[in-house]
């Protein structure tokens, strides 16, 4: 039987000596798309590519672009924004008046976020009649790589969320954090060594307990898992920390900035002159800010890497260091663009900016002397609430 076949096939060779040839070549063809360097094992192609800046292999060919999005890829960094229609009816809804977007640095392109659960239903308010003039704040950071939708208001001015809503962008899915101890609105937020701080804010009504009260979510326990489902038990807890000496800040939806293993907060937003706190994480400790510090908190302020320290003066669009050492704000540049600044994100040596309700985000490359400036506009019909530095979004079927 052997030798019939070898037989039947050398006798096809024979017969069709270029349709033998062309299979041979298409076969060596696909082996060689197949391949992501020729000549070499995927695995150890992976390692020489992963070592070349993704903007680099993007435009080479399908294969490297497919490489960059995938979870065997190192994640490079791009930027979310929660995003709100300018469509005026839809900023009224008592619905979810929100839309999550990412930004891809090396396409260009901005990428819709999965939408969160349905159950239980996400009811935020971002306008109200009794409220011309302003939005209501829907507070989101980001921490251990992930963005975490955190406080906001519903409709019948309650806290909207009874635990935080967190999305993984190498997984592409939203989960749930803890249940709070107590869900609140216009607080302070933030994170520092992935861990998650809520302070002060109000409930449905003002409580004096609430309003001191300071709570932490270690996203890097043991016992941590996101919950993917509202009713799935889970192991995980906040947990209490020292608390405030007052109330005093739940006047204002806070931005609190990890710096250097402390966690650096004032009491209100804007030029005004405010009130700060410093928590030292270690020591379970609230410390009142070093003068320089608050003196210059004079408008929006992010941390880069936890380890360096921005603000943009939102009177003067003029953008500052912290220097520790002087306990001072470091003049970097001022542009008009600045002016109005209510958010920054920070990370990659990228510090990004945008103004209240704004169709654009200004980018600032810090790492270059001097600081380059460039603008990236949201989707069509969308402005900026909050924007968020964190790695790429996964692309399994890119």
């Amino acid at each position: 039987m052997t030798n019939s076949i070898q037989t039947s096939t050398a006798g096809t060779a024979t017969k069709h000596p270029s349709k033998r040839r062309k299979l041979t070549t298409d076969r060596h063809q696909n082996h060689q798309e197949q391949l992501l360097i020729p000549g070499l094992p995927d695995h150890v192609a992976q390692l020489c590519l992963s070592l070349v800046h993704p903007s680099t292999l993007y435009p080479v060919c399908h294969s490297w672009r497919r490489l960059i999005y995938s979870l065997s890829f190192p994640p490079f960094l791009s930027l979310y924004a929660v995003l709100s229609s300018t469509n005026i009816n839809h900023r009224l809804s008592n619905n979810n008046p929100i839309q999550s977007f990412n930004f891809d640095p090396i396409s260009s392109k901005w990428d819709s976020l999965p939408p969160p659960p349905p159950d239980p239903p996400l009811h935020l308010l971002l306008r109200h009649p009794c409220f011309i003039s302003r939005d209501l704040p829907i507070q989101s950071i980001s921490a251990c790589g992930r963005l975490i939708l955190i406080a906001a208001t519903s409709h019948n001015f309650s806290p909207a969320l009874s635990r935080p809503l967190v999305f993984n962008p190498l997984s592409g899915v939203w989960g749930f954090g803890p249940p709070l101890t107590a869900p609140r609105r216009w607080c302070a937020a933030g994170s520092a060594k992935d861990t998650v701080y809520v302070a002060s804010g109000i409930g449905s009504q003002f409580n004096a307990d609430v309003s001191k009260s300071v709570e932490k979510w270690d996203l890097q326990s043991k016992n941590v898992g996101i919950s993917t489902t509202a009713n799935k038990t889970i192991t995980w807890k906040w947990e209490k920390v020292k608390e405030l000496k007052d109330g005093r800040f739940c006047r204002d939806a806070i931005d609190a900035v990890g710096w250097r293993g402390k966690l650096c907060m004032v009491n209100m937003k804007g030029d005004a002159p405010k009130e700060g706190l410093v928590y030292d994480t270690e020591k379970d400790a609230w410390e009142n800010m070093p003068e320089g510090m608050l003196a210059g908190w004079r408008g929006p302020v992010a941390s880069m890497d936890e380890e360096t320290m921005f603000v943009v003066d939102e009177a003067r669009g003029v953008l500052r260091k912290y220097d520790p050492e002087r306990d001072y704000w470091e003049h970097m540049m001022e542009s008009e663009r600045l002016v109005g600044a209510q958010k920054i994100a920070a990370g990659g040596g990228r510090v990004c900016v945008i103004r209240g309700c704004s169709t654009e985000i200004v980018v600032l490359d810090v790492a270059a002397l001097p600081v380059k400036l460039w603008v990236v506009k949201t989707p069509p019909g969308f402005e900026a609430l909050a924007i968020h530095i964190l790695p790429r979004m996964s692309r399994p079927d890119f």
